[in-house]
């Protein structure tokens, strides 16, 4: 461990080192099909194992929680089957970027509730985890012009990525909204994009990027990991339904699983500490279920259960005390569509 950070964060990982010559990878399945593309992924994904020492120790610890101890080959050869997974989803980002992928096989469950409540004028927010692909799903929105999505994304670590995808297909970015932490401004966007009857997409399994990020620990594959605070904050302040969404690839395909979170998330003044506790708690057991559901599907290759730089907290004094400071959760979620218009454009 000599010259590792122990808490390393999740951002100063990168993703450049497995995104390098996705692109030839791309024309060779292009030109070639998938065999060939294989082929050649076979040793790139061999290098990137054998030379990312803290993304294949993350792989190995978090494959060791879900599954157990195995043998030194054993562990191994799971884990580079993990690195492996991760290789093919790259490839299936770009497809369904490009329209290749094979849309008409990918499998919904739960998607009706949130299609009604859109349906009906009614945005929600969506929480995410790097499980699957995410891409799938901004692929099928893209094709249902009754589901508008925005979906926050940190691109510091998938910088590569989205020139990868832009030149794929240049209107690959509509949607996506870069930020590195929650702010005022951003809220205000937020909010009005939910009243318009849109979805907020964002993660709630990697800590924000800030020096001092707010995080809550949450128990997940039996011990506590620090999870974000800010999708809950965010949930509270838009006083919007709140669903869950999972992605894995299964051996019949890609499967999306919407799940019914909270209608709203209320975050009363004097209980929000053991609100957001139990909300991150409730999220990561959803999460721990379709671990165990698809066990190579979760591409975190960081050490998730340490502690990020910064400090553990679940503070939500800051940013809460700014955003839409002139109305009340209540106003929000109670007020007919035409009053929660004019307010988000406030």
């Amino acid at each position: 461990m000599s010259g590792e950070p122990a808490a390393l964060h999740w951002a100063d990982m990168g993703e450049a080192g497995a995104l390098l010559g996705l692109r030839s990878l791309y024309l060779t399945h292009r030109w070639c099909g998938r065999w060939p593309f294989r082929l050649l992924l076979f040793p790139v994904m061999l290098y990137f194992y054998a030379g990312r020492r803290i993304a294949r120790r993350a792989s190995l610890e978090y494959l060791e929680r879900l599954l157990g101890r195995a043998g030194w080959l054993g562990r191994h050869a799971r884990s580079f089957r993990h690195f492996w997974a991760f290789g093919e989803c790259l490839l299936d980002k770009a497809l369904a970027w490009s329209g290749e992928l094979a849309l008409d096989r990918v499998k919904m469950h739960g998607l009706e509730p949130l299609l009604a409540r859109l349906a009906a004028g009614q945005g929600a927010l969506l929480l995410v985890a790097h499980l699957g692909n995410l891409e799938v799903s901004r692929a099928l929105a893209r094709r249902r012009p009754e589901v508008r999505l925005t979906v926050l994304t940190h691109t510091k670590h998938a910088e590569r990525f989205s020139r990868v995808l832009a030149a794929l297909d240049p209107e690959s970015q509509a949607g996506v909204l870069q930020v590195t932490e929650l702010t005022a401004a951003t809220g205000v966007i937020l909010g009005e994009r939910v009243a318009r009857g849109e979805v907020v997409v964002m993660a709630a399994d990697r800590v924000p990027v800030s020096a001092e990020p707010r995080v809550v620990a949450a128990h997940f594959l039996g011990a506590a990991a620090p999870l974000p605070v800010g999708p809950y904050i965010l949930a509270g302040l838009l006083a919007c339904p709140v669903y869950l969404l999972f992605c894995p690839r299964l051996s019949d395909g890609y499967h999306l699983f919407f799940e019914p979170f909270a209608d709203p998330l209320a975050l009363p003044h004097a209980g929000r500490e053991a609100a957001i506790r139990r909300a991150a708690a409730g999220f990561a057991a959803r999460l721990e279920h379709y671990c165990r559901l698809a066990p190579l599907q979760w591409f975190n290759f960081y050490p998730f259960w340490a502690t990020p730089r910064g400090r553990l907290s679940t503070e939500a004094s800051g940013l809460g005390c700014r955003l839409f400071r002139q109305e009340s959760c209540s106003d929000r979620h109670s007020g007919d569509r035409s009053s929660r218009g004019r307010r988000g454009h406030a």
